[in-house]
């Protein structure tokens, strides 16, 4: 999401790995910092936010609904932003306008997206759910054009181009996955990632102005469990994380916290080293989320898998502005 001054004037709309908008890049924004330590965070961002990919896996092959998942993910999620907000001072905003953004929002970032992602995650390994992830920033780039919210560039129409050969490789050759049953299920991946691709350019388009990035993430993830609540409950898919612990309990916590803690870092890289710096951590999401899945699951990829994800980094790197 993006800071105070940003809208549809903005040239280049950027986003973190897990889809949402970067918060800021006007002209105001601070300095970049030099050194060492924001690598470091680059670095453990990749490490932790890549783990959420394997974490999905197990919570939905421990037979957690995808339902249930993301109701989790919009309540305790939003429970610790909330915690956040609140002592940096800034609580969610509540009024019937911002209720209308955080709707849709939820919908568009939570709700439909990560469900779609949490139906995928058992029948795909972890390594290609990351790789799939990584089309967001391609993707919205793709959507931004057609509406003048950014300009067209070779260079990054290239990278459109990469990204979807990246997918064509992933599904294509009857060789690439590991059975051709996993095919749908990459696509609906990938159609998770166009959903979250749709709430960035509303974002550039209705961010209310003068509004505070984590505080509209909380507000968003409450409001997403909001609307989960009575469909979760109608259909009986509520996960319950009752006493004893086991695997899918552990899992669903841990991927919460993994996401909140790596998006409250990836703000503070974006305030304190910028925004272009801070998307490099797509790179290192989606590399770490390829070893955590062969870490976790030891799975091993076909080389069209390999070459699919050399793709999505070029893709990638031509797609991320270079101000």
């Amino acid at each position: 999401m993006m800071r105070e001054g940003d809208g549809p004037r903005s040239a280049e709309i950027q986003t973190a790995p897990s889809g949402e908008p970067l918060p800021a890049y006007e002209a105001a924004a601070p300095a970049p910092q030099s050194g060492l330590w924001p690598f470091v965070l680059l670095l453990v961002m990749g490490i932790v936010w890549g783990a959420t990919f394997s974490l999905a896996k197990i919570a939905t092959e421990g037979g957690a609904h995808p339902l249930g998942l993301s109701l989790w993910q919009g309540l305790l999620g939003g429970v610790f932003l909330l915690i956040v907000c609140l002592l940096r001072r800034r609580a969610p905003v509540l009024s019937w306008h911002y209720a209308g953004f955080y709707l849709i929002c939820g919908l568009l970032g939570t709700v439909l997206p990560g469900t779609l992602f949490f139906y995928a995650a058992p029948h795909v390994p972890a390594g290609i759910l990351s790789i799939t992830v990584a089309t967001v920033p391609i993707l919205t780039y793709l959507l931004t054009v057609p509406l003048k919210l950014d300009k067209l560039s070779v260079r990054r129409s290239l990278g459109i181009l990469f990204g979807m050969l990246s997918v064509v490789l992933l599904v294509a050759p009857a060789s690439s996955l590991p059975s051709r049953e996993m095919t749908p299920w990459v696509l609906v991946a990938v159609l998770a990632s166009a959903f979250y691709a749709s709430e960035n350019l509303f974002v550039a388009l209705k961010r209310p102005a003068g509004s505070d990035v984590l505080a509209l993430v909380c507000g968003m993830l409450f409001m997403a469990a909001l609307v989960l609540a009575p469909v979760v409950w109608a259909t009986g898919t509520f996960v319950p994380l009752g006493r004893p612990w086991g695997p899918v309990e552990w899992s669903v916590v841990a991927m919460v916290a993994a996401n909140a803690i790596a998006y409250s870092l990836f703000i503070h890289v974006v305030t304190t080293a910028g925004p272009v710096f801070a998307s490099q951590t797509a790179y290192t999401v989606t590399i770490a989320g390829v070893f955590w899945g062969m870490a976790i699951f030891g799975e091993r990829h076909s080389l069209w898998i390999w070459a699919s994800l050399a793709v999505m980094l070029v893709g990638l790197a031509l797609v991320t502005p270079r101000k």
